[in-house]
């Protein structure tokens, strides 16, 4: 009786040895090499990352970070106290990128602007997995291919004085659609875009009543900008997360001018959205 369950137990951890192997077998073990920073206590220094910040861990109090007013993509790092011990920090960027430092105190740093250039390498899986949101390279390279797509008629499209702004594709590729549009300014006085706005309402808007209003902000902006000069036509592509609408329904797309009267409005319907192209 002791003999069969001592050789029962030496099979179960023969077959579990197996097992892991087996198992392990399956997974590649990719080692992130940190980069070497140092910081000081009376100076600053900058980390440009190729996207958007989105996390950052401090290896202990002695580091102060954060990021740079107004701009997502760059993180100002310096000492809180003197000549601290080594520590490291790690920052994960909106690419699915993670960046990890070994810090160490200088009274010199001997570099004080630092940007961190991204080099493609197929063999290695992303770092991250950034949650209930697309990767921001996917969402920029989905939107470049949708603005080198040829242009449709351009059927849905509104015009003021002398500016029209049209839908000039409609796009989708996995959870998200790209909206391009185009705004063709054909006055002799420069267009100043206050706002470009989406948001789904109701079809029948009745006087005096409140219309319910839900405004969808976009994921991605490509080509995003302030003024289309004199005489000139600019093109955007605006990324949305995956929706449909109700008939009762319709998306208005609303571009105000600033300090201005030329406010195009588009009203596009379910029927145009689910008709949207599917892109690589």
């Amino acid at each position: 009786m002791m003999k069969n369950f001592k050789l029962s137990r030496i099979i179960a951890l023969l077959f579990l040895t197996i097992s892991g192997k087996a198992w392990a077998q399956d997974v590649q073990l990719f080692v992130i090499e940190p980069f070497p920073l140092e910081i000081t206590y009376n100076k600053t220094v900058n980390l440009i990352f190729p996207y958007a910040i989105k996390s950052v861990d401090k290896g202990s109090r002695d580091i102060l970070a954060q990021k740079a007013k107004g701009v997502e993509n760059i993180l100002q790092v310096k000492a809180a106290t003197k000549h601290f011990e080594q520590t490291n920090l790690t920052v994960i960027t909106s690419d699915g990128k993670l960046y990890s430092f070994v810090v160490n105190y200088a009274e010199e740093p001997s570099q004080l602007n630092i940007e961190l250039i991204k080099v493609p390498d197929a063999s290695k899986p992303a770092d991250a997995v950034l949650e209930k949101e697309p990767n921001e390279q996917f969402l920029k390279n989905a939107a470049e291919h949708a603005s080198n797509e040829q242009n449709v008629s351009g059927k849905i499209n509104d015009s003021s004085h002398k500016t029209r702004l049209s839908l000039s594709g409609l796009y989708i590729n996995k959870e998200v659609i790209f909206y391009r549009l185009k705004l063709d300014n054909r006055s002799n006085i420069s267009y100043d875009i206050e706002s470009l706005r989406f948001f789904i309402i109701d079809k029948k808007r009745v006087k005096r009543t409140a219309t319910q209003q839900t405004e969808i902000n976009p994921l991605y902006v490509h080509g995003e900008t302030s003024v289309i000069d004199a005489n000139q036509s600019h093109e955007f592509v605006f990324a949305l997360s995956k929706f449909t609408i109700p008939d009762a329904k319709q998306l208005i797309i609303q571009l105000m001018e600033k300090n201005g009267g030329r406010h195009l409005e588009l009203l596009v319907q379910n029927r145009t959205i689910i008709q949207a192209k599917p892109i690589l």
